[in-house]
């Protein structure tokens, strides 16, 4: 499989978007997933690009989180903005990636995207808690490039 289009079904594209809502719902950090064929590059720098490209990087609390993923390279990033990697350790998101790559290797591309964005979820909620007046600053749409 090495096109976006046919990484995900239409329907497993709306149930990432509502573990996304979800994700959000007790934390003002924001979550993004972005699917692209290929990085060409090293995968690390082009979820950066992808990261300012989509103005994550805008948001208040700079605490937005894009999850990159190249299918032809076989390949995801989880890249955390800078309020966030102010105040987690090193290995932050280590447990996130095993879970997506657990499910990521035995072919549950739309599992591991949705328990990756639960646990960020969850991980965010720790650090960044809802409060009140908080708005959603992205959108949860699935970019692709």
């Amino acid at each position: 499989m090495s096109k976006v289009e046919d990484f995900l079904s239409e329907h497993e594209e709306q149930e990432i978007i509502e573990a996304i809502r979800k994700a959000e719902l007790n934390t003002s950090g924001e979550i993004r997933v972005h699917i692209e064929k290929t990085s060409e590059t090293d995968p690390f720098n082009r979820a950066l690009e992808v990261f300012h490209y989509l103005k994550m990087d805008n948001t208040k609390e700079q605490n937005g989180v894009l999850i990159y993923v190249a299918v032809k390279d076989k390949t995801f990033v989880i890249y955390g903005d800078k309020g966030i990697n102010e105040v987690v350790p090193t290995n932050f998101w280590d447990n996130t990636k095993d879970i997506m790559q657990s499910h990521f290797k035995s072919g549950n591309f739309k599992q591991g995207l949705v328990e990756g964005i639960l646990k960020a979820g969850e991980e965010l909620e720790k650090h960044f808690p809802w409060q009140r007046g908080d708005i959603n600053e992205l959108s949860d749409e699935i970019s692709k490039g």
